[in-house]
């Protein structure tokens, strides 16, 4: 499947560009009829999403080897996973642009090049300085998810954008959610290195497959250089009120999300329950079960069902609160909350991008970018809040706090449901 498809530029007035010209995006519009994106090449765009976010959190199981093995005190070697977290922010408003102003095939392609020589860096590391330098490395590249997925939303036929969307951002998900257990297995077999140096291998062939299978799409853009582009990311946000409210959406249902993973390890460790670390990993299985059923919300935003999924989805997302309340009592209730939350989170995330990657079809990795910085802001909230409330109100209080940030989504999903745009895709 390999395709050249050349894009140039519309007149400013078709975007409603102000007069005063100060609006630095350039419209590019597609000569040539796009074909559907097979299932094969989404399924692997899929793939290698779910393989690169992993990268990211591959750590966390590993703080305690990490730490052994560079002699880090405990009580530092957490900033590994912040430092990994802050460049990956970074890559999201340095890196993921560019996807709107150079060939998207060689940027996707170098960036995993750069992400294997970084996780052979962390998988080789012989000084915790080295080690700090490729996890930054490694935070910084992973962002390529965002444009592997701008780029399967700008290939994909309109009618079905929301279900390639749906599909690929599912392989972000199930990343996240198995990249414990793929480390934890790993290192049990083998040793923390072998993860990274495993990961490396494998990014390496599906790049490979990737040379023969990505289209390329070769652009003309004009009178837009890079510091242009980086302000552009702004512009957008302060000119499209639906990208404002889908990434206030981001960030509540990803708090959510956070709030639950990075806090269940606690109850499930202690007694009375006594969990391993291996037996607690296993429950990133009932999440992938939640995100894979989820991507039937991008089919129903491409019927124009996108509001009406986003209600249903956040209150589910609150009812989800209350199976894993019984945590201590049920384990089946906390499957089944679990199951319940990843289908809402992924849902609404789905719907998100489906909308507003409908907004501007030139400016698809800016608005991605935009996007996934309130995402990833959201992660980061959620982790610290549900620490901290864990250490003082215990499960209960998580719980609590879990539910408000969903009761919190649903009333600002009230409140701003009315929103009309002609370029969104909603039912309102």
């Amino acid at each position: 499947m390999k395709e050249v498809v050349e894009e140039g530029s519309v007149n400013a007035d078709k975007q409603g560009i102000s007069s005063q010209g100060k609006r630095e995006l350039v419209a590019v519009e597609a000569n040539v009829q796009r074909s559907s994106l097979s299932r094969y090449v989404t399924l692997l765009f899929a793939v290698a999403c779910g393989m690169s976010v992993a990268n990211i959190y591959f750590a966390q199981p590993l703080l305690a080897n990490l730490s052994s093995e560079f002699g880090i005190n405990q009580a530092i070697i957490g900033i590994l996973i912040t430092i990994t977290q802050i460049f990956y922010a970074v890559g999201l408003l340095l890196l993921v642009p560019l996807g709107d102003l150079l060939n998207q095939r060689r940027l996707i392609i170098g960036q995993m090049l750069l992400s294997v020589i970084a996780l052979v860096i962390v998988g080789t590391a012989s000084t915790s300085v080295v080690l700090f330098a490729g996890m930054a490395l490694v935070g910084l590249l992973a962002v390529v998810t965002q444009t592997i997925v701008a780029f399967a939303a700008s290939m994909a036929a309109p009618a079905e954008r929301g279900r390639v969307v749906g599909i690929v951002t599912s392989g972000i998900v199930i990343g996240i959610l198995l990249a414990r257990t793929f480390a934890g297995l790993v290192t049990d077999l083998a040793d923390w290195r072998s993860v990274y140096l495993l990961s490396a291998a494998l990014m390496l062939l599906t790049i490979g497959v990737f040379f023969k299978v990505l289209p390329n799409v070769e652009r003309e853009v004009r009178n837009l250089s890079y510091p242009q582009l980086l302000k552009s990311v702004f512009v957008l946000f302060a000119q499209e009120r639906v990208l404002r409210i889908r990434a206030v959406l981001a960030l509540l249902i990803f708090a959510d999300f956070s709030i639950l993973w990075t806090s269940l390890v606690l109850p499930l460790s202690a007694p009375p329950i006594s969990l391993s670390h291996t037996a607690i990993g296993a429950f990133g299985l009932a999440g992938v079960a939640g995100a894979l059923g989820a991507a039937r919300a991008g089919k129903l935003a491409d019927r124009g069902y996108g509001q009406k999924t986003t209600g249903i989805a956040l209150l589910l997302l609150f009812v989800s609160w209350f199976f894993i309340r019984y945590t201590e009592q049920s384990l089946i209730a906390l499957v089944i909350g679990i199951v319940l939350l990843d289908l809402a989170v992924q849902a609404v995330h789905v719907t998100n991008q489906s909308m507003i990657l409908s907004l501007r079809p030139e400016a698809r990795s800016r608005i991605t970018a935009g996007y996934m910085v309130f995402y990833s802001i959201g992660g980061a909230s959620g982790s610290i809040a549900a620490t901290h409330t864990y250490a003082h109100y215990g499960w209960e209080g998580v719980c609590l706090l879990g539910a408000s940030v969903s009761a919190l989504a649903i009333l600002f999903w009230v409140a701003t449901r009315r929103t009309k745009t002609s370029r969104a895709t909603t039912d309102s």
